[in-house]
């Protein structure tokens, strides 16, 4: 589930798709029974920690990519393929890659539903709730190839834009893509294998952030944080609330294990495969 301050104004066969069907049963917390995460992170960490970065946003080659370089962590990038700091920055981006951050998919041109509040905004060329599933999923695959020419990779995860996954039709493109991608991030009720709660925090201070992530470590699994503007751009927190909340990450370091998500959800396949043999 989307956990949002504000409202917001994808080929390959990945090998733990079956892995990744049963993640939700080792990392999502089972609130009514209290019951602990199963899965065991690097050095018995208490929690992975998922940050990533939607749109392909100047400030976060400008701010964020440099601050967590210096405190030594792995992100998730989620490109718009047809953002123009794509185009002008492309060996940043391939830079941030070499240097073990994740370019995760985020479409091409950022198709969201018209039909829903608050949606005027989203160009009718790019209104998912007139487009067909065939046109949508062929998008996004075809980012997937953009991305692999940008850092040579052929699997990653994918982030919705607008966390929409529904086209015309009330028809959803999830089941056309389960195979293309280590894991979805989101929370969609009909696909209990791609649950994961989120939280993209508009316009709130470091201590915020830092409460966020000490609760959500006391009930273990994947803490996901999606991040748009850092100090610029849309959406955005400052720069010293995203400085905060990387220092307080780096403090605890046998607490948390910050990680891209595709890592991260590549973990969670090898440890789901292991409870499931048994072994």
């Amino acid at each position: 589930m989307i956990k949002a301050i504000a409202q917001a104004k994808a080929k390959p066969k990945v090998i733990f798709r079956f892995a990744v069907a049963v993640s939700s049963l080792l990392v999502t917390t089972i609130v009514n029974g209290n019951q602990e995460p199963k899965i065991e992170w690097p050095d018995k960490r208490q929690a992975a920690v998922s940050l990533s970065y939607d749109d392909a946003l100047a400030s976060h080659l400008d701010t964020a990519l440099p601050e967590l370089n210096r405190h030594g962590f792995s992100a998730s990038f989620y490109l718009t393929l047809a953002s123009p700091i794509v185009r002008s920055r492309l060996s940043e981006w391939r830079m941030a890659a070499k240097m073990g951050h994740e370019l995760g998919n985020h479409s091409l041109f950022h198709g969201c539903s018209k039909a829903l509040p608050g949606r005027e905004w989203v160009a009718d060329h790019l209104d998912l709730s007139r487009r067909s599933v065939d046109d949508v999923v062929a998008e996004i695959r075809l980012a997937n190839d953009y991305l692999f020419a940008i850092d040579g990779l052929t699997q990653r995860t994918f982030t919705p834009p607008c966390n929409d996954v529904t086209v015309a039709g009330n028809q959803s493109i999830l089941t056309h893509l389960r195979q293309d991608f280590v894991a979805i991030k989101g929370h969609y009720p009909d696909f209990t294998d791609l649950v994961n709660e989120t939280w993209a925090p508009v316009s709130v201070s470091g201590e915020e952030l830092i409460a966020y992530v000490e609760q959500q470590a006391r009930e273990g699994g994947v803490i996901n944080i999606i991040f748009h503007g850092i100090g610029a751009d849309h959406l955005s927190v400052s720069a010293m609330a995203h400085r905060m909340l990387l220092d307080h990450l780096k403090q605890h370091p046998r607490r948390y294990w910050v990680a891209s998500y595709r890592r991260i959800m590549e973990h969670v396949g090898a440890q789901s495969t292991r409870h499931f043999d048994g072994n």
